[in-house]
């Protein structure tokens, strides 16, 4: 008895019930990628001197802010004019880490949800290019403000005000109770954190970034939410956890080339086309028929 075999293209199912089982494995497939051992650990640079030095600074700026600068500081931010707090308000929401966790797990999902063995293998390289850049941008931004949101309410410190007056010094550690979680800044952790990644992947995109993470910064100070150090403290958090991020992910030869860490290209325009042609339905049969 012979084995028949298909000439034809393997079909490609986008039907509701094949998509969870499809994304699951997708999902643990590429995580798996990122626990495998580092392939690039000789090959990294080092941590750069400067890096270190800007570090050493800002671990000093925050225990000199916390002496010299806090009391004074949301001393001046009760005294700004009325109309800048509603203004802050709204911009301080854009400091949340679901601006930019939701949008990037959407993306994620689709990318896992079409990667399938019925694909050209270039376009399922296309596919694993793209997840891997938006699955470092969703740890490299997620990661440190996971590690603030639990770190901070075991440090207890008191936001600004907390019973009716400032003390920069007064903490109730382990009390989990959002008064009692002012350092480090949430907001501050999660803009910092995606002004690197983000400038890491897009580095014409830095200018851009590092002014929008200034603008949280200050609005947290405005808003009396946090102290000046507690600020930097986050600063500190979202900027060190996304170059973890980034360096292990360059260690693994992922988005990032291990020697200087300069982004790996972009798949190009015609391949991205050439991917939507292959997952939209009825667009690439559509392509194929001769025009009259």
């Amino acid at each position: 008895m012979t084995r028949a075999h298909s000439t034809g293209p393997v079909p490609y199912d986008l039907s509701p019930a094949a998509l969870p089982r499809r994304i699951v494995v997708n999902l643990v497939r590429w995580c798996r990628v990122l626990l495998r051992p580092p392939r690039a650990q000789k090959a990294l640079s080092p941590w750069p001197t400067a890096g270190v030095i800007a570090m050493i600074v800002l671990l000093t700026a925050i225990v000199g802010s916390m002496f010299l600068l806090d009391t004074s500081a949301t001393a001046w931010a009760r005294g700004l004019p009325r109309w800048f707090r509603p203004v802050f308000e709204e911009i301080t929401n854009f400091g949340l880490g679901s601006v930019f966790l939701y949008p990037l797990g959407v993306v994620i999902l689709l990318l896992a949800a079409i990667c399938s063995p019925a694909l050209p293998r270039l376009m399922q390289g296309v596919v694993v290019a793209l997840a891997a850049r938006f699955g470092f941008l969703f740890l490299a931004i997620g990661a440190p403000g996971l590690f603030t949101s639990i770190v901070k309410r075991m440090i207890g410190r008191a936001r600004p005000y907390v019973g009716g007056y400032d003390n920069p010094f007064l903490y109730k550690p382990f009390i989990w109770r959002p008064e009692y979680a002012s350092m480090p800044s949430g907001h501050s952790t999660t803009a910092v954190a995606a002004a690197i990644a983000i400038g890491a992947v897009w580095p014409r995109a830095r200018p851009v970034m590092w002014l929008y993470a200034l603008i949280i910064m200050f609005s947290r100070i405005v808003l009396t939410a946090h102290h000046p150090s507690d600020v930097l403290a986050g600063a500190v958090v979202g900027g060190l956890g996304a170059l973890m991020i980034r360096r292990a992910f360059a260690a693994r030869r992922l988005v990032f080339c291990p020697r200087d860490l300069r982004p790996y290209p972009w798949p190009s325009w015609r391949r991205l086309k050439a991917l939507a042609l292959h997952v939209v339905p009825g667009r690439e049969q559509a392509s194929r028929e001769p025009r009259v």
